[in-house]
């Protein structure tokens, strides 16, 4: 049977108009007043509607649309919102270089709100903080992701305990986004060759404040039945349903921005998903500018930037050989590349042909700029990639970090949010870069401060048990059994939350390790204790769902159903009750597990305090002064070791600080030490990790300097490009015969502190010349590990014109330390249009 759609719209009365605007930008998702105007349409529909305004519009009634377009009250508090969010499109911003060229930020997920679910978990919810930021900024910064038609699962728990999975459809016909339209109202359509397959992808836009995100969407007409679950869901499917969806975003992404006209010069990748955008960055050179290879490497290079969320080998993206050779031509069209020369873009050891293809490896080969997502995560991600880089010491290692941020007027609690908006005056709301706002945190009462964080507890409270009916409900229970959902739990109780991917090395049950000495805590009644989780796990993730039977089994126990309480399908607007409600914020990794975690960050800046293992973003922002850490950054070598020394820590300290301290009140009742390092907390975590600072590091560090390279490489078809691919070419040929001959000569006379020495090599450049390459000194005091511990470089300079390619080059070092010193020669490529001088495979060592 044929069928023709068509769309109907709600008849929304003249004087509510600017509630389907307001209804369509998800501006609305960090302006609780905005939300508060959908609510008061209807909040039975609102709520059933799953907090969608776009949604909503199409539920509400006629009668009441004509009812509040005569309401005085209402169109006066939509008046105030839809001024103070055209005020917010047409204000000042921080970001003020006005270039025509944009950055195109890419990312497998985005997190921005309860109502568009393409969202798993941290990484998706980064993203849409990330987006979020830039529209407040003002950044020149697109986003490019997939549609998922089912999203990430729906999570759900059987009578026993063990996670089950639902995949609801998402219409979004009736969400924030809608579909990009040409000139002549036809759809934007791009098409792109997965493996055997052309596949045509729908874009769809949406609008976050200033910013836009573009969502491909293979689940149209024009795709047979299997193409079209390509966008089917988020990390479902097999290894092929993958390596699909991967190119789709990187290639299929950015032909979407040239169908839409948006000059992305600039292509930051979050996450290895998308690392074959570079791949279509090189044929657009290739086939447009008439480059070769290599100049369309040197090209894309320096504007390309890359982000890695990963700590561990097995968490990024591989690609069996069988597999990457079945899609290879379909993902190199048009680019004059072997297989061979291809996976190796793509292997630590470009020669092993068993390796897998790395996404990660393949982004960083090709991205001029590299971070990790926190300080340790820095360093754990040069340890684990120095092979690409062989010869380097590891702190040399180019990658960078920026240690995450989280957005805070999406985090607020609202009731908060009144409250510092009332004491940190107009300027918290018009200038999120003003950081130093948060130093007016002592402006605020104890009082009021505790009065706000026990109505936050209440509704936390009240939240959980209208989730827990609803759970009771659909298990099929009734009565008296349903009646136990308004029992559990309690406002006046220490309440722990912890909430969070439920993989095995988050060690969510690590409080349960001793149950009996956690069963006294639970069951104290001068110092009442409570806990609730969420959390989901991977469908295919068995020991991470058996964690979460374990917790649910231990709280059936009839002494404990009222303190421990696992609320299920953990999700954006749950996680905003948590982090707002709770009183302590608990994070149990395993150390160096946790690339950054933003759950922490979240609570934090709500003065919920953190009691978290020194991993990610913790082993930076802990102080004393702020909340408690689990040991002090130790690594174990057996697991068992660690789990049993760290859970006893826990306990330590929920017994001896945590919980004396909090159940110590003044006279007046309020918990004045608590309440102290709740300031404290908001004041030094709230500023360092909120997103506005990691949005001006990434602008100040990568986006503007790539925006600059992108001009740079451009100028005179490409003529920078094209010299460096040139000198590269030569150093490639020529590396190979460059040697140290002699080591430098210490004098024969002992050295003292102040003492300049000079100090002569040489070295085999072949056909090379001094000005194609970098000698320096690499020098400094070693440690017991016989290694340069701080390393000074020096610079030096040719003498001479040099025997048979051969030079001599000196520099003159101070000493400057006393102490058993080191020192060695090394030759690096030099070249005025070099981003980065550490390029893999070009660093000769002495």
């Amino acid at each position: 049977m044929k069928v023709t759609t068509f769309s109907v719209e709600p008849n929304i009365p003249q004087p509510l108009q600017p509630l389907k605007e307001l209804a369509n930008n998800l501006w609305l998702s960090w302006n609780y007043d905005a939300v508060m105007l959908f609510m008061r349409l209807d909040y039975d529909l609102w709520m059933e509607s799953h907090q969608n305004p776009a949604q909503l519009l199409g539920m509400v009634s006629q009668e009441r649309y004509e009812e509040l377009s005569g309401d005085d009250s209402f169109l006066a508090a939509l008046n105030r919102v839809y001024e103070r969010f055209q005020a917010y499109l047409a204000g000042d911003t921080w970001y003020t270089d006005g270039a025509e060229d944009v950055v195109a930020y890419f990312s497998m997920e985005y997190g921005l709100d309860v109502s568009l679910p393409i969202y798993s978990g941290g990484l998706g919810v980064l993203s849409g903080d990330h987006m979020k930021t830039s529209s407040d900024l003002g950044l020149p910064l697109i986003g490019v992701g997939l549609l998922y038609r089912q999203g990430y699962f729906q999570q759900y728990l059987n009578a026993d305990g063990y996670q089950q999975e639902s995949y609801p459809e998402n219409d979004w016909y009736n969400m924030p986004v809608s579909v990009c339209r040409t000139d002549d109202d036809s759809p934007v359509k791009v098409t792109v060759q997965i493996g055997e397959s052309v596949v045509v992808a729908q874009v769809w836009q949406v609008r976050i404040g200033r910013a836009s995100l573009y969502l491909l969407d293979t689940n149209i007409p024009d795709n047979s039945e299997h193409l079209r679950q390509i966008t089917a869901s988020l990390y479902g499917g097999t290894k092929e349903t993958r390596i699909q969806q991967e190119i789709l975003l990187g290639i299929g992404g950015i032909r979407a921005l040239r169908a839409l006209g948006i000059n992305a010069t600039v292509a930051h990748m979050n996450e290895g998903h998308s690392a074959f955008l570079a791949i279509e960055r090189i044929r657009e050179l290739i086939v447009n500018e008439k480059l070769t290879f290599d100049q369309a490497v040197e090209a894309i290079r320096p504007t390309s930037i890359f982000t890695t969320h990963t700590p561990v080998p097995a968490g990024n993206e591989r690609f069996a050989p069988e597999l990457m050779h079945k899609y290879f031509h379909s993902i190199v069209d048009g680019i004059p590349i072997s297989y061979h020369d291809f996976m190796a873009l793509g292997r630590e050891n470009p020669h092993d042909e068993l390796e897998h293809f790395c996404m990660t490896i393949l982004a960083v080969r090709l991205s001029a700029y590299n971070n990790a997502v926190s300080e340790l995560h820095g360093a754990v991600s040069r340890d684990m990639w120095k092979q690409i880089w062989p010869g380097l010491p590891v702190h040399e290692v180019p990658i960078k970090s920026i240690t995450n941020g989280v957005h805070p007027r999406t985090w607020l609690n609202h009731d908060l949010q009144d409250v510092l908006d009332r004491y940190f005056g107009p300027r918290f709301y018009d200038d999120p870069t003003y950081l130093e706002i948060w130093n007016r945190m002592d402006r605020v009462s104890d009082e009021e401060l505790w009065r706000t964080h026990e109505r936050r507890k209440e509704r936390l409270v009240t939240f959980v048990r209208e989730r827990l009916r609803s759970q009771l409900k659909r298990r099929g229970l009734s009565g008296t059994q349903l009646g136990t959902a308004n029992q559990v739990l309690s406002p006046y109780s220490f309440t722990i939350s912890f909430a969070r991917r439920f993989a095995t090395y988050k060690r969510a049950t690590l409080l349960f390790r001793d149950r009996d000495r956690l069963y006294k805590l639970l069951t104290n009644t001068e110092r009442p204790v409570q806990v609730i989780f969420s959390g989901k796990a991977h469908p295919h993730d068995v020991p991470g769902k058996n964690l979460i039977k374990d917790i649910v089994h231990f709280a059936q126990q009839p002494e404990l159903r009222s303190r421990i309480v696992f609320v299920e399908n953990y999700d954006m607007g749950i996680a905003k009750y948590l982090v707002s409600g709770a009183d302590l914020w608990m994070n149990t990794p395993r150390r160096p597990m946790e690339a950054s975690g933003t759950s922490g960050m979240k609570a934090a800046i709500n003065g919920v305090l953190n009691c978290s293992i020194l991993d990610g973003w913790w082993a930076e922002g802990y102080t004393p002064d702020v909340g408690w850490a689990i040991g002090s950054g130790e690594y174990y070598e057996d697991e068992e070791e660690q789990d049993e020394v760290e859970s006893k820590l826990l306990y330590d300290l929920l017994e001896r600080e945590i919980l004396p301290l909090y159940f110590d009140r003044g006279r007046d009742g309020l918990p004045h030490e608590w309440i102290r390092m709740m300031k404290a907390s908001m004041a030094e975590l709230a500023p360092r990790f909120s997103s506005h600072r990691m949005l001006m590091e990434y602008a100040d560090h990568f986006y503007r300097p790539a925006l600059a390279n992108a001009a740079r490489v451009r100028a005179g078809a490409y003529k920078a490009a094209k010299s460096l691919a040139e000198h590269m070419a030569r150093l490639r040929k020529a590396w190979p015969s460059i040697q140290v001959v002699t080591e430098p000569a210490l004098p024969d006379r002992r050295l003292n502190v102040g003492d300049d020495v000079e100090l002569q090599t040489r070295i085999h450049l072949g056909d090379l010349k001094p000005d194609d390459v970098t000698v320096e000194l690499y020098h400094g005091p070693m440690s017991t590990l016989d290694e340069i511990a701080a390393p000074t470089r020096t610079p030096m300079t040719a003498k001479g014109a040099g025997d048979n390619g051969t030079y001599a080059f000196t520099a003159v070092i101070r000493c400057t330390t006393a102490g058993r010193q080191g020192l060695s020669v090394r030759v690096l490529p030099r070249h005025p249009q070099l981003v980065d001088e550490f390029v893999p495979g070009f660093v000769v060592a002495g």
